[in-house]
This record gives structure tokens, sequence and C-alpha cells, in this order.
């Protein structure tokens, strides 16, 4: 029988260029929807104040830092060692470099302070450098020097990072133990489906049903309650994703309605029946078309609290999800 109410858990991937630096060279057009993700960062952070909404920042750490001097003195002993060489930040750097002493597309002190400043927002990682958990060549113990800079970073600047989302959502068990190491007690997963295991090395039919799914059912994900979240493991809690919004797009105009429509009634199922649901996506997806993705959120936002007066279906980030579930 499931004791817990329905809940709603939205957790980012905030990166900025970090997350982006093997497909985008920061031409003039690309400096432009960064400078748009920025802008719309504290009006998101408005919406989510005014709807009483619980956010998870997953937070790659190079953002914390100030310019150039500071991120050169936090690089770590060893570089991680990509078999692939543009799996790494630091590899970029090195070929392009950075804009300019204050980069504003890899540096961002000031928008992680407004996070902190507005309520119920979790300040949480998305490691130190993006770093790919299943890419070859890297290590353990690379990762775990990753991430210890990553909690670093974040504890001197006041938060303590309790929840982790892996970047591309290469979601690697065998690192676990590491998260647990720094204090790290939830890992956002992906759904327990065949297709949406991670992005990175999809298979064009894994991509294909991936996609689709955004706007049709292609095969039923089975809905999960908190209590489907196994509590008694001693590594970090497995807090899988429901859904990833994809950014409003001026030649998908049905696709639009469809997606939307496909998280709403989601929503709706989830608050009637008690199921978790865990929207997700990345700030700078918002970057092209900001105001229509704004749209599109406040709507997303709006039914959330027709339904939590409705239903008492109930916003949560992954740690208030963490510690209600390990003080059951």
């Amino acid at each position: 029988m499931n004791k817990h109410p329905g809940i709603f858990c939205i957790s980012l991937d905030f990166e900025l260029h970090w997350g982006c630096f093997e497909r985008m060279t920061l031409n003039e057009a690309e400096q432009t929807y960064f400078k748009n993700t920025r802008e719309l960062i504290p009006v998101k952070l408005d919406l989510f104040r005014a709807y009483d909404a619980h956010v998870t920042w997953a937070i790659v750490g190079m953002l914390y830092h100030h310019n150039v001097d500071e991120w050169k003195r936090s690089l770590p002993s060893t570089i991680p060692t990509f078999t692939n060489p543009k799996a790494s930040a630091y590899e970029w750097i090195k070929k392009h470099g950075f804009l300019n002493e204050t980069d504003p597309c890899h540096f961002a002190p000031d928008l992680i302070q407004k996070i902190k400043a507005t309520p119920h927002q979790e300040i949480a990682t998305h490691t130190y450098a993006h770093y790919f958990c299943l890419e070859e060549g890297q290590t353990k113990e690379q990762f775990r020097e990753d991430l210890e800079i990553a909690v670093r970073i974040a504890r001197a600047d006041g938060s303590e990072i309790k929840s982790l989302v892996f970047p591309r959502n290469q979601f690697n068990p065998e690192y676990l133990s590491v998260c647990k190491e720094v204090g790290i007690t939830a890992v956002r997963s992906s759904p327990d489906i065949w297709y949406w295991k991670y992005a990175t090395g999809s298979t064009f039919k894994e991509k294909f049903f991936r996609a689709g799914d955004a706007y049709i059912k292609m095969q039923p994900i089975k809905p999960i309650t908190l209590n489907d979240i196994d509590v008694h493991t001693n590594m970090p809690l497995l807090l899988p994703s429901t859904r990833l919004y994809r950014a409003w797009q001026p030649k998908y105009k049905i696709q639009n309605y469809f997606k939307l429509r496909r998280i709403l009634n989601e929503m709706t199922e989830a608050a009637r029946k008690g199921y978790y649901y865990h929207l997700w996506w990345h700030p700078h997806n918002f970057g092209y078309h900001p105001h229509q993705c704004l749209e599109e959120l406040e709507q997303i936002l709006e039914h959330y609290k027709k339904l939590s007066k409705q239903y008492g279906f109930k916003s949560m980030t992954m740690h208030e999800i963490t510690q209600h579930l390990r003080k059951d």
C-alpha cells in the first residue's frame, strides 16, 4: 500500500558551456544562447518562488569560480585521462581558451548566489568538470578527486552537497561508493526502461524511442511511488528521473502541444495515484526561445499548484525526498 502522497521533483543540470563543450565552439550565436540562459535564471527563480516549487540545482563545480586565475588554482593533481580528448573540459580549454578573465559562459558565482538566496532551492552537484563517468580511459580515483573538489568548493561557498546528477546521465554504479565517501546521499538515475540508459553512445533505436516517448506513449514506463525506492541500501538513494522537458521549438508546433500535454497528464496521474514524478532539464535549454519556454514552464507550475490543492501533490527536492525516506 502506498503511504506517501504524490511527489513532484524538479532537478536542473546547471552547466552553461561546460555541459556542451564537445559540440559548441562558442561562436557569436552560441554566446548569445548562454547570455539568454544567464538572464533567464533569475526569472525562473522568481517563478519557483511564486509557485513554491522546491528544485534541485545540480551545478558543475567550475561555475563557482569568479575568474580564470581561481580556475587554474583548483586544477586536480591528475587531469582525467579520457581516451577521447573531446570528452575532457580541460582539453577544450587547452585548445580554445577562455573568452576573457571572467568568462560568463564558464563562470557564474553570481547566479549561484541567487539560487542560494531563493527559498527551497537545493544546491547539488553535477561533478566539478562535467565528468563523464562511463568514458574509456578515466579512473575511479580521478572521479574521486573531481568530486572532492566539487564538494570542497561548494562547502567553501556555504553549501553542503547531498545530491548528485551524473553528467550526460552516465550512471556508473561502481562510483556510488565514492559518492558516499564525500557525503552524497542521493543520486538521480534514469527511468527503468531500455531506451533510457544514458545519452552518450545511444543507438539510433534508443534515441528514436526516447524522443518519441516525449510526445506519445511509446512503451509504458512503470510508475513508481516512494515506497519503490530502496532505502535499505548503504549507498546513496537512487531517485529515477521520469521525464525530460524538451524546449519549445518553432518548427514543431504540434509536437510542442503533445509534449506539454504528456507532462501535464503524467503529473495529474502522479498526483491522483500517489506516484513520484521527476522532471528535469538544463537551464540552457531555454536559451534559443526563452519566452516560449518560460510560458510552458509557468503552465507546468500552475498545474502543479492546482494538483497540490486538489490532491496534496507535494514539491520536494532530491535531498528532501531522501530525508523523508530515511526518517520513515
